[in-house]
């Protein structure tokens, strides 16, 4: 079946209750934190999109302004469909701080969601006794996530940008399901629940927060450390700080993740491993380190190898330039000699950086 052939299913209305109130006991079953249901249609923070990427925040990403278009509508990624279940799920707020933010110190998120999603979807074709056209979605496809999860439900808009629930925070990782199938809607959360706080904005290291729901991709770290795919800007390399991969810190600070967040429940999710455990300084040198096999094996599945290996000698080379000390020095004249252009660079900043740097109190 073409997709100009999809065929919309519609139940009658207190059966199609009972199986959006079974798809959701569903969800929470396959380990989801949350689920909703919303109609697709016009994305209510499409205008606000566009804003932000005629203002460039969106960096090198050029993908995100070519589905523009699709994300204005949530029903174009998938015509035909017209309903989507919209999850949530938890990754461990409540783990240590480190130097790779948690979401990427286990499995690849999407992998685990689309196949849970996947399983849903078949499982409401069973439930209806037909063929239910969909396609699940996790981090990949055009469509304005928090939109569709707002609606269904789910939480707001925190000014930090990530969709925050006033019961497990916002340490999550959002996915949906569109089908060809219509089910009634989930009341949208309508409320904003940030008030006059602003600990995100101010806690954020290198400005990438302006002002209220407003992020500046290029200047937030983890802009910078995974999707940046060449140089960082030196003006910035500071203010990296000890940060690998990633950056939890505007969500550390909110309060709602301060009293809510929870721990990690998911095994796929926990640190592997080549991160588990390690310090920012001890993960420098052992990446600067590896080889292409080595870090094949050691990041298979992982979300870190989106980085590949040379943007993680990068990142690695300025957390060296950091917190290294003069012992880091030798290491790093090797990664001067590296084959990789870019970690050459950023090496040799690291290495000035250090072999410039005097203990505070000497003379």
């Amino acid at each position: 079946m073409g997709r100009s052939e999809v065929t919309v299913l519609r139940l009658e209305q207190l059966e199609a209750q009972n199986v959006a109130r079974g798809l959701k006991a569903r969800a929470y079953a396959a380990g989801f934190s949350l689920a909703g249901i919303v109609r697709l249609g016009p994305a209510d923070s499409a205008r606000v999109y566009d804003e932000w990427l005629a203002r460039g925040m969106h960096g090198s990403m050029g993908y995100l302004s070519r589905g523009a278009a699709k994300r204005h509508d949530s029903r174009l990624p998938f015509p035909g469909a017209v309903t989507a279940l919209v999850v949530a799920m938890e990754y461990g707020g409540r783990e240590a701080s480190g130097p790779v933010a948690r979401y990427a110190r286990g499995d690849d998120y999407h992998d685990i969601m689309v196949n849970r999603l996947r399983e849903l979807q078949d499982w409401l074709g069973r439930r209806v006794g037909a063929s239910v056209a969909g396609k699940a979605y996790v981090d990949t496809g055009p469509i304005l996530e928090r939109d569709l999860a707002r609606r269904a439900g789910l939480g707001w808009a925190g000014k930090n940008t990530c969709l925050i629930n006033p019961d497990i925070g916002s340490f999550t990782f959002l996915g949906s399901l569109m089908v060809a199938l219509e089910l009634p809607p989930d009341a949208p959360f309508e409320a904003d629940r940030c008030g006059t706080c602003t600990r995100c904005l101010d806690a954020c290291p290198t400005g990438a927060l302006p002002a209220p729901r407003t992020l500046d991709a290029t200047r937030c770290i983890s802009y910078l450390t995974i999707e940046l795919k060449g140089e960082i800007p030196e003006r910035m390399r500071e203010l990296i700080g000890d940060k690998m991969y990633g950056c939890d810190i505007c969500q550390e600070v909110c309060p709602w993740n301060v009293s809510f967040a929870r721990e990690l429940t998911e095994p796929a999710f926990a640190p592997r491993e080549a991160v588990g455990g390690k310090n920012a300084r001890t993960l420098a040198r052992e990446l600067l380190e590896m080889t292409q096999e080595e870090f094949s094996a050691a990041f298979r599945k992982s979300p870190m190898k989106r980085a590949k290996l040379r943007g993680l000698k990068r990142n690695a080379a300025v957390v060296l330039g950091n917190i290294g000390t003069p012992d880091d020095v030798e290491m790093l004249t090797h990664a001067v000699d590296d084959a990789e252009p870019l970690v050459r660079e950023h090496a040799a900043w690291a290495r000035e950086r250090i072999s410039s740097s005097r203990p505070a109190g000497r003379r």
